[in-house]
């Protein structure tokens, strides 16, 4: 059982008014509430937040209110309210919360609040305190800054798509995303690590502050290793399909009854990788050191499909595990979910929704399953302010 850490109640009291919509603005927030934070969640009246339609799958109300596997993934513990902003009435009322509120996420295009009074400068006027975040695709400023853009735009503009894929040369090569929106969940990630950071600055400063973040600025850095690998290089990465680009033998491999991952992290790992197999392919200078089997993969590659291809995976990965030569099984999500480590750890959480019924979500990896870290559901579409 895990550690009573505290976190599911440490941001309690910080009270968070959420105009975003789609995944990386509401993946945020959806931190913030596990969190222990009050997320009041403003969507359109009739239709909500886009997601609440993304589907199927979907989950039904009794009285028939559809809200879709998509919109839960990402709106935990928050309240619902609908409202148009455009009326006064409506205006007053949401200002009156951001009035008293620590914190504003907001995904709108540059430019699109003023009109509305709902920019940062506006805010900032009537609460000084206010941490405003804004999530763009391209920022706040600059010749693209008008553009809209999802994920998956940003995963090909910002260099992702670009190595990702089979490798030039093999069966269906080419550009290739990924089964997640992984831009935009990065971007929630990044969002509340700089809420937190700005909140821990105002304790000193008194003042809020605006934040700009765009998914093309993310989408960039998130290319860790293969950026700083074209900075050095000079050589944009390929496209190497399950290959690593700086470890070898890193990749998908296949038994004689299934698929596995062998992770070589280091030259003592490939020896032990011998070690099981067999062979003096440790004691080969072409295969003796990280960067020779880099450059070796080549002529190495058949000769493990055909050592390995001829082992059942129980037994083999039966032996990596005792050589403690790193490998990992590739999952279904029904696996996942089965998976006795997964389970230990609670990642499978089950909450009671009083118009859903009991939904099954995951734990926010931060936050404990137990001590005060039980999450809470995500709300149906909300009331109008009148009704509140």
């Amino acid at each position: 059982m895990q550690a009573n850490n505290g976190l599911g109640s440490a941001l309690e009291g910080l009270r968070v008014v959420d105009l975003s919509r789609i995944l990386a603005g509401p993946w945020c927030t959806q931190n913030l509430a596990d969190l222990g934070a009050t997320v009041l969640k403003v969507e359109r009246p009739g239709t909500g937040d886009d997601t609440r339609g993304w589907g199927p799958p979907f989950v039904s109300t009794p009285d028939g209110e559809a809200v879709s596997a998509y919109f839960l993934s990402c709106n935990r513990g928050k309240r619902s309210v609908t409202l148009d902003f455009t009326d006064p009435a409506s205006l007053a009322w949401l200002l009156g919360q951001i009035r008293e509120a620590d914190v504003l996420v907001e995904n709108y295009k540059a430019g699109t609040l003023v009109r509305h009074g709902l920019d940062h400068a506006a805010l900032a006027a009537i609460n000084p305190r206010l941490i405003y975040l804004s999530i763009t695709g391209f920022g706040q400023s600059g010749p693209y800054a008008h553009k809209p853009g999802y994920d998956y735009v940003f995963q090909g503009m910002g260099g992702l798509m670009g190595y990702t894929g089979p490798a030039d040369g093999e069966e269906g090569a080419g550009p290739l995303r990924t089964g997640v929106a992984v831009v935009d969940l990065m971007t929630g990630m990044y969002a509340t690590s700089a809420v937190l950071a700005a909140l821990a600055q105002r304790q000193r400063t008194g003042r809020g502050q605006h934040i700009d973040l765009a998914l093309l600025d993310v989408a960039v850095a998130m290319n860790a290793n293969q950026a700083a690998n074209y900075l050095v290089s000079g050589e944009s990465p390929r496209r190497t399909g399950n290959a690593h680009p700086n470890c070898a033998p890193y990749e998908v491999f296949a038994c004689a009854d299934g698929h596995f991952i062998l992770a070589i992290g280091n030259d003592g790992q490939f020896a032990a990788l011998c070690a099981v197999l067999g062979t003096p392919w440790h004691r080969d200078a072409r295969f003796a050191t990280n960067a020779a089997r880099l450059t070796a993969m080549p002529q190495l590659r058949p000769l493990l499909r055909e050592a390995l291809g001829r082992r059942s995976l129980r037994a083999l990965t039966e032996a990596l595990d005792a050589a403690q030569v790193p490998w990992g099984c590739i999952n279904s999500l029904e696996q996942v979910f089965d998976h006795p480590q997964v389970r230990h750890r609670q990642m499978l959480q089950t909450v009671d929704h009083p118009q859903l019924g009991p939904l099954r979500l995951v734990r926010n990896p931060m936050v404990p399953a137990t001590g005060g870290g039980g999450i809470t559901p995500p709300p149906v579409l909300g009331p109008a302010p009148q009704a509140l």
